[in-house]
């Protein structure tokens, strides 16, 4: 790798291409059809393939950036000859070493960073088959703010000719821009984004409130926010606690990356420093740009804010 390149440029093209080594362990996994599902909680599930896959992120990433702190989802500790060499990445993706690093992130050293992984965001739609919903997530953030992500999804087909390669690899870096998909303007009407799995009745509220003229309700944060860059949806709208850091540090990286916010219900900005609280208590609101972020923002009743803010 190119130790020329700015460490944040370096740090995400080797996130990139650990990214795609998690992405084949996870569809190693269900294929084998042994999954190891772990119920950790409340509809909370945790699989061998999430746990393998945020042991080759944590142990790939460690192994170059030791001085960075690299917080996952399942708290994976490891340890030296614990993790399969053939697990262990040390490439760096060429086109994103090639990018240029905004001035505000040049000087920046590797103890200023830290990593948020969510080895397999979508773990619900995992088990149940909805594949398409499945990402690894990979955030960087710097002085608890997102300046670099990615999003792999695992079961993407790329059609090439009558050749189908599995995998999709969609990054940001801040100042600079998007790669590895097409960034596509939203749509005409206005389209919700929101929870397959965890509704209640203050969530639902908060969509009713929008007066949109479809809801989309799917799997995983990543897979969410990939909706609003595709196109696909105007804003993703969730009202309740159950997200956490490191389901949004990657997704709210490449979001504001390509112009987009994702915020809480408040209109307030998450912080990512080490010492963070885990949970995202105050709900995600996110939009592709600002017009559409104070749209659902002013649409949000400050009833509906306040009981969110004191729960």
């Amino acid at each position: 790798m190119s130790v020329s390149a700015p460490l944040i440029v370096r740090l995400l093209a080797s996130s990139v291409s650990v990214a795609g080594r998690a992405g084949k362990i996870v569809r190693d996994v269900m294929s084998k059809g042994e999954l190891g599902i772990v119920e950790k909680g409340k509809d909370d599930y945790q699989t061998e393939a999430d746990r393998s896959a945020e042991k080759c992120i944590v142990a790939s990433l460690s192994k170059q950036y030791p001085k960075a702190s690299i917080i996952g989802e399942e708290d994976s500790s490891v340890e030296e000859g614990e993790v399969s060499p053939d697990w262990i990445v040390v490439d760096a993706d060429k086109e994103v070493l090639g990018l240029e690093c905004p001035a505000s992130l040049k000087g920046v050293k590797e103890e200023d960073i830290v990593v948020w992984v969510d080895p397999l965001d979508g773990t619900s739609e995992y088990t149940q088959g909805f594949l398409e919903h499945v990402t690894v997530l990979i955030g960087i953030s710097v002085n608890e703010k997102p300046v670099a992500g990615v999003i792999h999804q695992p079961f993407f087909k790329n059609q090439t000719g009558g050749e189908v390669k599995m995998g999709r690899t969609i990054w940001g870096l801040s100042e600079i821009g998007v790669g590895g998909f097409t960034p596509a303007p939203p749509p005409g009407s206005l389209i919700i984004t929101t929870t397959r799995s965890h509704s209640n009745p203050v969530v639902e509220k908060a969509l009713q409130v929008m007066n949109a003229a479809q809801i989309l309700r799917v799997g995983g944060a990543g897979y969410k926010v990939l909706q609003l860059l595709e196109g696909k949806a105007s804003v993703y709208v969730f009202a309740s606690p159950g997200c956490k850091k490191w389901d949004t540090c990657a997704p709210e990286a490449v979001l504001s990356a390509a112009g987009g916010k994702l915020t809480d219900i408040l209109g307030n900005f998450y912080k990512y420093g080490a010492s963070a609280p885990k949970p995202n208590k105050t709900g995600v609101l996110a939009a592709v740009n600002d017009e559409l972020h104070s749209y659902a923002l002013n649409r949000i009743p400050q009833e509906l804010k306040d009981t969110l803010a004191n729960k």
